[in-house]
């Protein structure tokens, strides 16, 4: 089983993070790295954090190349993955899936959690059977039908309580 080790962004791996890059076929699915970090630069809400293997742990200076980006947000009960990338030479090996675990155990340790969430474009069938096979099942709240290019979805299993 592929595990992962998450990472808060730094300065020192900033760059690191600017320089993954999905398939090509994949980049109207996927915000840039650019973009999250420019969001979670105003927004202190925002979580974004490196990705690495799990071997990168327990290094301070990781080893292993950073493979991808997650970032989240809790607010009004709901811990909401708001982006999940996977660098295109380490797709198809486990990393989103143990990537989506590692972030939803992280957001059931949040009192403040009643429900975890994500989203994903619409044509993306990929994260739409990664996130079903997790236990995410459609979302059906009223602020989603501003966006009609996303799927919302909330986390049915395992949920906090």
């Amino acid at each position: 089983m592929t595990n992962v080790h998450l990472r808060p962004m730094t300065t020192a791996n900033y760059q690191e993070s600017l320089n993954l890059q999905v398939a090509e076929s994949q980049d109207s699915l996927v915000a840039s790295n650019a973009k999250s970090l420019a969001e979670a630069s105003v927004n202190p809400a925002l979580v974004p954090l490196a990705i690495y293997d799990v071997t990168a742990r327990g290094y301070a200076q990781p080893l292993v190349p950073m493979i991808g980006f997650t970032m989240y947000e809790v607010t009004a009960g709901v811990g909401f993955i708001e982006r999940l990338m996977i660098d295109r030479a380490h797709q198809r090996q486990g990393y989103g899936r143990a990537a989506m675990l590692e972030v939803i155990r992280r957001l059931k340790l949040y009192p403040e959690v009643e429900v975890i969430a994500t989203s994903h474009r619409r044509e993306n069938q990929n994260a739409a059977a990664l996130y079903h096979s997790l236990g995410f099942a459609d979302w059906d709240i009223g602020w989603a039908q501003e966006n009609p290019m996303e799927v919302f979805l909330l986390l049915m299993h395992g949920s906090v309580e």
